[in-house]
């Protein structure tokens, strides 16, 4: 099996309104189909996204077929929409101190970890030997929980954390790929392994 983890296209960032509740940007359309029409994404499998508007209009805009709409899956939450001088410092503070709010209105980091990594166990462990998209934002990707089965690829398509899946997961292998475009347009592929993979998944 394979676990593709896919970061939300491009949001439309508005002002007053909390993250979660942002619109895809018409503008970020492009790099979203052509992500459907790279070859990256499987033929089949079964496709999960988070609640947020701008993570299904990306799952729409992928496929065709059913997206199941997984409410654990939400990024974290941060209700407040107050402007925050010191913004680094707060999310510093976030991870420092997991089990309270960095801020008001924060959701404490160990509890969106305890319900992504629930969520996704359970999506695992149902679709056990079937390939499985994910939708949803970069900061969710990176509590991804414990796959029991042990052997499968993780495909990351915009952004997370290879230290914290092979953390998280405890995999006998692992490989992740991460595919992004920086700034002027320009695309990357970084590719990083764990364990010992079979000769087909090494890079």
């Amino acid at each position: 099996m394979a676990l593709h983890l896919v970061r939300h296209g491009r949001p439309a960032p508005r002002p007053g309104v909390p993250a979660h509740e942002w619109e895809l940007d018409p503008a970020g359309f492009d790099d979203v189909w052509a992500l459907r029409e790279s070859g990256r994404l499987p033929e089949r499998a079964v496709w999960f996204c988070s609640p947020e508007p701008k993570g299904v209009a990306t799952a729409q805009l992928l496929t065709e077929g059913e997206v199941g709409v997984v409410d654990a899956l939400r990024e974290h939450v941060r209700e407040s929409t107050d402007w925050i001088e010191d913004f680094t410092g707060t999310v510093a503070r976030a991870f420092a101190e997991p089990d309270v709010p960095a801020y008001d209105g924060w959701e404490p980091l160990a509890a969106c970890r305890h319900r992504v990594v629930r969520a996704v166990r359970g999506i695992l462990d149902v679709h056990r030997g079937e390939d499985v998209v994910l939708v949803f934002e970069s900061d969710t990707n990176d509590w991804l929980g414990h796959h029991h089965g042990g052997e499968f690829r993780a495909r990351c398509l915009g952004g997370c954390s290879a230290d914290d899946l092979a953390k998280a997961m405890r995999p006998r292998w692992m490989v992740v790929t991460t595919d992004w475009k920086g700034r002027g347009g320009i695309r990357s592929r970084i590719r990083v392994t764990t364990g010992a993979p079979p000769p087909q998944e090494r890079p």
